[in-house]
C-alpha cells in the first residue's frame, strides 16, 4: 500500500510505532507531488529542502518523546493565501508572484507546533475569487477523477491534491464555500468551521468577516484531528473566540440516536441536479435508521443568499486589495510615467480579470449614493439570513443539504458565464453568511462516476454535532479513490 493511500492519522500511527520513518514519508509525499502534478498542477510551490529539514527535525523531536500527537511526522500542503515565512505565497496571483512572507500563519504554525511537514502551497483562485480553480495565474487546477472537469474552487488545489494522493491532508480557506464545495466536486472531507473558531492571522484576506481556515482531506477522522489542532484562540486576530470545547475526535462516534436533522424544502426545488437529490434524501435514509429524527422544514431566505454575498464579499475585496499598489512589495509594472501611472498600471497588469471584476462590484456598491441601496440592505439581508438559521437550530441539532447543484463542471463552462458560477454557491454562502460550520462529504456519484457532496451545518461552535452525524454516516460507505489513482497500485 502507498504511504499516500492511507489517511493522515493511519499514516502517523505508522510513523509513532516506528513502521515508517518521517523522512520515508516525506520523499513518498514529495515522490508523488513530482510524479503526478504534471497532469493536475494543484502545487503552485513544492518547498523540497524545506519539508526533508522539518523530517529530519521532527523525527529527532519524535525519538526522543516530545512530539506524541497524531499528526506528528505526517505531511501536509497548504493553500496558497496563508503565509509561511521565507516562502513563495502568491493567493494564485501575478501581483504577488514574488512575495515572500517574514512571518507564519497562525493555523500553519499550530500545525507545525504539532509536527506536521509542510511540503508546499496548492494551487487556487486568484485571491479566492472563483468556484473552479481556472482563475489561478499559474493554470488551471485539474480533478483526478476525470481531468476534463474542474476540482471546484477556491481551495481545489488543496482538494485535488487529497484525492489524486499527492498529500494525505490539506488546509484550505472558506469564504462563500470554498472548502465544501472543492471537497465535493473531488470525493473528500473538508471543514469550514464557525467563524471565529480558527485563527485568520497571516491568512491573505478576501472577505474579513467571511473567511476562515479549514482541513480537507481523506475523511471526517482526519479533519476532527486537524480541526482540533489548529482551533486554538490567538490575541493577534481580534475576530478569533476563545473556546474550550476543541476537543473534535471525541465527536467520532457512530451514534446518532435522537439527534434532530433538518432537511430545508427551499434547497431541493428547481435548479438542484436529481442525482444530488436523491444521493441527500439517501444519506437522511441512512441517518434516519440509525435512530436520527429527520424532518422537512421551510428555512428561507434562501434565494437572497448569493446576491447579499457578492455585494459583501467584493465591498470587502475591494477594501482589501487596495494594498496591493507595487509600492513595498509584490509585482510592479516595469515602465511608468508617475506614481498615479505606476499604481493604474501595476494593478491593471497584476489583477486578473475575475478579480478586477469583484474590486469594481465593490468599490461600486461602497460608493456614494449606493452604499445605503446595496451594502446597507446586504448587511441587513445577512442579518435575517443569521435569524432563520438560529430559528432552524432552536429545533434542529443539524440541517442536511447538498453542497452545489451540480457535480464537478466541464473546464471553461463557467468562466464564459460567471453568472452561473456565482449562482452555483447557492448551498454553501449562507452558511458564512451566518458564520456557521459546516461539513462537506462524498456520499454518491453521479451517472458519469463523478462525486457526490452531502453538506451538514450546525449552530454556531457546534462543530461536534456535524462531525458525530458525518462520522455516522461514513461508517456506512469505504473511501473511494479516483480511477487514475486506484491504477496507480496494480
Amino acid at each position: 500500500m502507498d504511504m499516500m493511500s492511507m489517511t493522515a492519522v493511519e499514516l502517523g500511527k505508522k510513523i509513532k510505532a516506528g513502521e515508517i520513518s518521517v523522512m520515508e514519508a516525506t520523499k513518498a509525499c514529495i515522490e508523488n507531488i513530482k510524479t503526478y502534478d504534471k497532469e493536475y498542477n494543484c502545487f503552485i510551490t513544492l518547498d523540497e529542502e524545506g519539508a526533508f529539514k522539518q523530517a529530519e527535525e521532527i523525527q529527532k523531536k519524535i525519538d526522543s518523546g516530545e512530539l506524541t500527537g497524531p499528526l506528528a511526522g505526517v505531511p501536509i500542503a497548504i493553500k496558497d493565501n496563508m503565509c509561511q515565512n521565507g516562502v513563495l505565497t502568491t493567493c494564485a496571483s501575478k501581483i504577488l508572484s514574488n512575495f515572500v512572507p517574514t512571518y507564519t500563519s497562525d493555523a500553519v504554525v499550530k500545525l507545525m507546533e504539532a509536527g506536521a511537514v509542510i511540503v508546499g502551497k496548492t494551487n487556487m483562485d486568484e485571491f479566492a475569487m472563483g468556484s473552479t480553480t481556472e482563475t489561478s495565474y499559474y493554470g488551471e487546477t485539474k480533478n483526478p477523477w476525470n481531468t476534463n472537469k474542474v476540482p471546484g474552487g477556491s481551495s481545489g488545489g488543496s482538494a485535488a491534491a487529497v484525492a489524486a494522493e499527492e498529500v494525505p491532508c490539506a488546509l484550505g480557506s472558506d469564504t462563500g464555500g470554498s472548502i465544501r464545495q472543492p471537497a465535493a466536486f473531488c470525493g473528500v472531507t473538508g471543514i469550514k468551521p464557525t467563524y471565529g473558531r480558527v485563527s485568520r492571522y497571516g491568512l491573505v484576506a478576501y472577505g474579513s468577516s467571511l473567511d476562515q481556515i479549514g482541513p480537507l482531506a481523506k475523511d471526517v477522522t482526519d479533519c476532527a484531528t486537524i480541526l482540533e489542532i489548529i482551533s486554538q484562540y490567538d490575541k493577534k486576530d481580534s475576530t478569533s473566540v476563545e473556546r474550550a470545547d476543541n476537543d473534535f475526535t471525541s465527536a467520532l462516534k457512530d451514534d446518532v440516536k435522537g439527534m434532530r436533522i433538518g432537511l430545508p424544502k427551499d434547497y431541493f426545488t428547481e435548479g438542484l441536479d436529481p442525482e444530488i437529490k436523491d444521493a441527500v434524501y439517501h444519506v437522511a435514509e441512512v441517518l434516519k435508521e440509525k435512530g436520527a429524527i429527520v424532518e422537512e422544514f421551510d428555512l428561507g431566505m434562501v434565494e437572497y443568499a448569493i446576491p447579499a454575498y457578492y455585494i459583501i464579499a467584493s465591498a470587502e475585496a475591494s477594501s482589501n486589495l487596495e494594498r496591493f499598489d507595487g509600492v513595498k512589495y509584490g509585482y510592479r509594472t516595469a515602465e511608468y510615467t508617475d506614481l498615479h501611472n505606476m499604481y493604474k498600471k501595476t494593478r491593471s497588469e497584476g489583477f486578473g480579470a475575475e478579480v478586477k471584476r469583484r474590486i469594481m462590484l465593490g468599490s461600486f456598491t461602497l460608493s456614494s449614493g449606493y452604499y445605503d441601496a446595496y451594502y446597507v440592505k446586504a448587511l441587513k439581508v445577512k442579518a435575517l439570513i443569521k435569524q432563520a438559521y438560529d430559528k432552524a437550530f432552536a429545533k434542529y441539532d443539524i440541517i442536511l443539504g447538498p453542497v452545489a447543484p451540480t457535480t464537478a463542471l466541464t473546464m471553461g463552462e463557467s468562466l464564459s458565464d460567471p453568472i452561473k458560477m456565482y449562482l452555483g454557491d447557492v448551498y454553501t454562502v449562507p452558511v458564512n453568511l451566518a458564520g456557521l460550520p459546516g461539513i462537506s462529504l462524498p456520499c454518491g456519484y453521479d451517472k458519469d462516476g463523478m462525486p457526490i457532496g452531502v453538506q451538514m451545518v450546525g449552530d454556531a461552535f457546534n462543530e461536534k454535532a456535524i462531525i458525530q452525524a458525518a462520522y455516522a454516516f461514513e461508517q456506512t460507505r469505504e473511501y473511494k479513490q479516483p480511477a487514475a489513482v486506484a491504477e496507480r497500485g496494480l
